[in-house]
């Protein structure tokens, strides 16, 4: 659950990922980047190559990544900065970037993800959202332990959402084979579970240096929303629109996770506008589900995503 000392920071929700890294020395360091080619992807990575990071941009399309990383080198004088192709729907695709990454790694960045689509499955069966957002960035995070052990101090910055508050991991039936599929609830889910994984990831890896903290990025509009018709658009907007961030406000807190000396040694909690979030309030929008820092939940996600991706 909450800790009964929580981080604070000096930065807010108006902080931008620049500011939030500035005096950050990152050089030597390399860090891992999925969609790192648009949105605030794009954008986390720009401000850990300008604190002197190696930036691999993790992304489906291979030439808009290299168009990110040009743009990136471009306005950081950063040349350090690759492109691998990586599809987390695709078991494979997450198994060969494993296989092609060598040597230490210092931080991973699980940013990719899919929100509020219809209802598709990967070929096992599973659910596309929770496949993306979930089993993809645990067999990536599970497949490089190795390298983050070896990055001695190493973070995963975890991409949650509020709307983690939608639903918690239903185990039931994770994959909707017998409840009634809604895109925003198994979008939730998924957001969960990216909680989830960074409170377990934290307990299991803490004897290999390594430490896992979520975050909700805030309101922003990105690629993220492709699947949401802009009627739903206009009706988030208007239940809260000074939430609305730009890009890179929206990627700061992820930077924060991925780089503030603030959070040396700090895992396992959920992060919200650049300080650590308090548990939930009635009737909000804000903060973190209980459900989601389960210690009970987090590690049966685990076992339930190993059994998964073994079969």
């Amino acid at each position: 659950m909450t800790t009964s000392n929580p981080i604070i920071t000096p930065f807010t929700h108006e902080s931008t990922a620049m500011d939030v890294v500035q005096g950050v020395d990152l050089g030597g360091r390399r860090v891992i980047v999925t969609g790192g080619s648009s949105g605030i992807g794009v954008e986390t990575a720009r401000a850990l190559a300008s604190a002197g990071a190696e930036v691999t941009l993790a992304v489906r399309n291979t030439d808009a990544g290299q168009k990110a990383a040009d743009d990136i080198t471009g306005t950081t004088g950063n040349d350090r900065i690759l492109v691998a192709p990586l599809d987390l729907a695709d078991q494979d695709s997450v198994a060969d970037f494993v296989a092609n990454w060598d040597g230490p790694l210092h931080v991973l960045v699980n940013n990719a993800g899919i929100m509020a689509a219809p209802l598709t499955r990967t070929p096992q069966g599973w659910e596309m959202q929770f496949a993306t957002n979930h089993l993809g960035h645990f067999a990536l995070a599970t497949g490089l332990r190795p390298s983050l052990a070896a990055g001695d101090g190493a973070r995963i910055v975890s991409v949650s959402s509020a709307a983690h508050l939608r639903s918690p991991v239903v185990f039931e039936d994770i994959q909707y084979d017998s409840r009634e599929y809604e895109p925003w609830q198994a979008y939730g889910q998924s957001k969960t579970a990216n909680v989830l994984f960074a409170v377990e990831a934290t307990r299991r890896w803490a004897d290999d240096g390594i430490t896992a903290n979520a975050l909700m990025p805030g309101a922003i509009q990105t690629n993220l929303q492709r699947y949401v018709s802009e009627e739903e658009l206009n009706r988030l907007r208007a239940g809260n629109a000074a939430a609305w961030k730009t890009v890179e406000q929206g990627a700061s807190t992820s930077v924060l996770v991925a780089a503030s000396p603030l959070l040396d040694g700090v895992g396992g909690r959920y992060f919200e506008d650049n300080q650590e979030a308090g548990l939930v309030q009635p009737g909000e929008r804000k903060g973190v589900a209980p459900y989601a820092l389960d210690p009970e939940a987090a590690e049966q996600l685990w076992q339930v995503s190993t059994t998964l991706l073994k079969s």
